[in-house]
């Protein structure tokens, strides 16, 4: 508690709050003052000002923000343009590991002009093998401009500063993967393993500070789980705050913890307080469920935003708060994805994940689309039949994809084998059947009776007479 002294030299009490230079003066009388005193007014909690690491000119401030957190398989571009229609204030795509990026390929789709990233499958040597390219990732210039954070998967300095390179033109912020846990990530130092070597992670985020913003005017930041006690999870975010990141998302749970699992939020205060004496902000992840919970989450522990996973995959009008109309009823969430989908040319096997999650396991529309293997059959499964425009769409991304009446089907793999076999043998049979008959031929006299019956076919010319001799 700190005072205030009025003209008369009365003190009047003021929270550490209501001293943040952010307050504006209000005029109140204390009952022995005879002049005004001035003190602050409460602040509200976006009023609030404490040092803030500086914002390159394109990046984004991470204060006030509900986000979606980057999935595998759920932060594709359809599902981000469907939780920024509900509300949701940035988007993070799912983790993509520097290597695949080093040596890929930017083009603008010339369809509907969004942005891939794309390579040769490593199953192919050449160009003439057969393969086309791989996407491997996808965004919207337009409608993720400003609100789209790159999610970076990587164990080296180096590679990681390649690989943002690339991207950094094209998104509002790199975000560096610590903290997840499945085996593809840590197999290969990267995700959670970081967690274990904090030096290493510090010098991969140093090395994106040092080099990213100033080039490309966006900023770094890092996602991290809890480690397992609060001591190691104080040292770790001690030393990663000074590295220069401009935010700092930590996951409630241990690695080892499974989402079914509570988050455990004792040590979210400790963290957000670290972060706040480094400037940098702080979000949570963990049992985020939707807007008005998130609001009171932020509230209750102080920190700048939060971010949600698994309830925006399943319906990701979480995003949108009571206010504003709340949860909207699955098929309108589900109507709008398969636009969004068909929009992106979204692989078929992620749209038919996401439709899975979004689509309740009871409803008669599961089991369909679980069984359809074009868009129209999508389409067709949400009663769109009538509609002329949806069906159009629907048609047109099987085309494009060669999905349903356009799906060119690969004889059977036993079948194709066996016709593979078959050509690379026929030459040689070839020659085996000719010797063998040659072979029979000689053994039964047959190529001398050719020969005689040839002579015998071959007209004699009659000897000539006396009157035709000439004289």
């Amino acid at each position: 508690m700190a005072t205030t002294t009025a003209a008369t030299g009365t003190s009047v009490p003021v929270t550490a709050t209501q001293l943040s230079s952010s307050t504006t003066a209000a005029t109140v009388t204390t009952p022995t003052s005879t002049s005004p005193a001035v003190v602050p007014t409460p602040p509200t909690l976006t009023s609030i000002t404490t040092p803030h690491v500086p914002i390159p000119h394109r990046g984004v401030n991470y204060r006030g923000k509900l986000v979606l957190a980057p999935m595998v398989r759920s932060g594709e571009l359809p599902s981000r343009l469907l939780a920024l229609h509900y509300g949701a204030d940035l988007v993070w795509g799912p983790e993509t590991v520097d290597h695949s990026l080093i040596g890929a390929t930017r083009r603008i789709n010339p369809r509907n002009n969004m942005i891939e990233y794309t390579r040769q499958p490593s199953h192919a040597n050449s160009p003439a093998a057969g393969y086309s390219e791989t996407v491997i990732y996808r965004l919207d210039p337009t409608r993720e401009k400003n609100r789209l954070v790159f999610q970076l998967g990587t164990s080296d300095p180096d590679r990681a500063v390649a690989a943002a390179r690339f991207v950094a033109p094209d998104v509002a912020g790199i975000d560096v993967n610590a903290g997840c846990p499945k085996p593809f990530s840590i197999s290969g130092g990267m995700g959670a393993a970081l967690l274990r070597t904090p030096e290493k992670l510090a010098g991969i985020l140093e090395a994106l500070v040092r080099e990213i913003p100033p080039a490309f005017g966006i900023g770094i930041s890092v996602k991290i789980r809890l480690l397992e006690t609060a001591p190691e999870t104080e040292a770790l975010v001690r030393r990663l705050v000074r590295t220069g990141i401009t935010g700092l998302t930590i996951h409630c749970r241990t690695t080892p913890m499974r989402p079914r699992e509570r988050a455990i939020r004792g040590q979210l205060r400790m963290v957000r307080e670290v972060c706040h004496e480094a400037g940098v902000a702080c979000l949570m992840n963990g049992d985020v469920e939707g807007r008005d919970q998130a609001d009171g989450l932020v509230a209750e522990f102080g920190v700048d935003g939060a971010m949600i996973a698994t309830a925006a995959e399943k319906n990701p009008s979480c995003f949108r708060g009571a206010a504003a109309g709340g949860m909207a009823p699955w098929q309108d969430a589900v109507t709008r994805y398969l636009r969004y989908a068909m929009e992106a040319e979204n692989k078929l096997s992620n749209t038919k994940y996401l439709l899975g999650q979004m689509i309740p396991g009871k409803a008669p529309q599961y089991r369909i689309v679980q069984a359809a293997r074009s868009y129209v059959a999508f389409a067709q499964a949400m009663g769109q039949e009538g509609e002329e425009e949806a069906m159009r769409m629907a048609r047109e991304t099987d085309r494009v994809l060669g999905l349903g009446e356009f799906e060119v089907k690969p004889e059977p793999k036993g079948k194709q084998k066996n016709k593979q076999k078959q050509q690379q043998q026929q030459p040689q049979q070839n020659v085996e059947k000719k010797r063998k008959r040659e072979d029979e031929e000689e053994a039964s006299g047959e190529p001398a009776k050719r020969v005689a019956d040839a002579l015998e076919a071959v007209p004699v010319p009659a000897p000539p007479t006396a009157a035709s001799v000439a004289v």
